[in-house]
């Protein structure tokens, strides 16, 4: 009979250490292994085979026409040696298959259940009280632009808590720029490549302006809001001007735990923010779209939140039933965003460089008076995440 006629049964591996057994049902091959169950479409172990005719391993891609391959393919012959699984697939009345060959640990490693055991982003949630207790070390700069123990640890600081801190930096635009490109390419934006920042109001935002700013994620308006951001106070002749940060993360695991439904409302829910500027030679219209909370669907991850109450726009994307339930949920987020137990308040000085993720951590600052001027840019997350993995760190 056909592997496939036979009596659905589990299959067990011998020895019996390996503790592997498989079954095949008529659309798919169910596995267990290292205490995890799971279940492979036949298309999907054809498209994944990494034989030299389907997977170019120089260049890490596929070399398989993935739309070539037959939907109805069907195993004929399935066996477990050592720690690899050997898979015959063909079709039904189709000529020998082609075999693929799999590592039991990668098929763990790549499944969709072992996937949603595993977080892409390892990471530290804060308050001010477990960030202080922490105590993470500022890395100095010579070590950060000259060594990449330096650069690394500085990094580890950075994935874990979505801030770090770079010390004895030259007080100048110029020296911020280099310390920025030691990880990463630099994000151009309508605010240009490197910015001064004054109280002068040249740009139409009240960032501009010597007022308290609330706590909020920067560039909402971008359908893709800047990564990270680089602040560098490079001069404060006054008082006041104490910069805030916020774990969003933190809070919205808060709103997780205590309201369940409220986190999944922000985290479907689109919304528009908006940025419409015409100051002098500056006329910009920005429109991002997205929810408060984006979230991995496959594990529940939170990986970027969208806040920022000074630019989000007129909500025309929710129906009214739907409407006061999110103001709700918005108005659970937001208490916890403002618990005085959340805020972390830093002062910056000429010296002292502070990378924020601007996808996880919120700023904000007291209002200051007196000359104050800072510098920045925003980088490309992509390139910072690349930074760390080359550097054996997961991001």
């Amino acid at each position: 009979r056909s592997i496939l006629t036979a009596a659905v049964r589990w299959h067990h591996t011998a020895p019996e250490s390996l503790k592997c057994a498989w079954q095949l049902h008529g659309d798919h091959l169910e596995l267990r292994y290292a205490n995890t169950l799971m279940r492979f479409d036949f298309v999907w172990l054809r498209d994944h085979c990494r034989s030299a005719s389907c997977y170019n391993a120089k260049t890490n891609q596929r070399s398989l026409d993935t739309a070539s391959v037959e939907l109805g393919i069907k195993p004929k012959a399935v066996r477990v040696d050592e720690n690899v699984m050997i898979v015959t697939l063909s079709l039904v009345k189709g000529p020998d298959g082609h075999v693929t060959r799999y590592g039991l640990e990668w098929l763990v490693k790549n499944s969709y259940e072992g996937q949603k055991q595993q977080v892409m982003h390892p990471r530290i949630l804060w308050n001010a009280e477990i960030y202080r207790q922490a105590q993470v070390p500022s890395v100095d700069c010579r070590s950060f632009l000259e060594t990449d123990e330096g650069l690394k640890e500085f990094l580890q600081n950075f994935l874990l808590y979505g801030i770090a801190f770079v010390e004895n930096v030259a007080p100048t635009k110029e020296d911020t720029e280099i310390l920025a490109e030691r990880v990463s390419l630099i994000r151009e934006t309508i605010y240009g490549r490197m910015w001064y920042f004054t109280s002068d109001f040249s740009r139409g935002d009240t960032a501009y302006t010597k007022l308290a700013l609330d706590r909020h994620t920067d560039t909402t308006y971008f359908q893709e809001p800047c990564g990270i951001q680089v602040f560098h106070c490079l001069k404060h002749e006054g008082t006041g001007g104490r910069t805030l940060l916020v774990d969003g993360f933190y809070a919205a695991e808060q709103v997780l735990r205590q309201a369940p439904k409220q986190f999944e409302l922000l985290s479907k829910v689109p919304l528009k923010h908006e940025y419409v500027e015409n100051m002098g030679g500056c006329h910009n219209h920005m429109i991002g779209i997205g929810p408060v909370l984006n979230v991995y669907p496959w594990n529940n991850e939170l990986y970027l939140i969208r806040y920022n109450n000074y630019d989000r726009a007129v909500i025309n994307t929710v129906p009214y039933d739907v409407v006061h339930r999110w103001y709700a949920a918005h108005r659970t987020l937001t208490a916890e965003l403002r618990r005085p137990e959340n805020e972390l308040w830093v002062k910056l000085k000429p010296g002292k460089a502070l990378f924020i993720d601007n996808w996880r951590v919120l700023h904000g600052r007291e209002a200051f008076t007196g000359y104050r001027q800072l510098c920045g840019c925003y980088l490309t997350r992509d390139d910072v995440l690349n930074t760390a993995r080359l550097l054996g760190l997961q991001a």
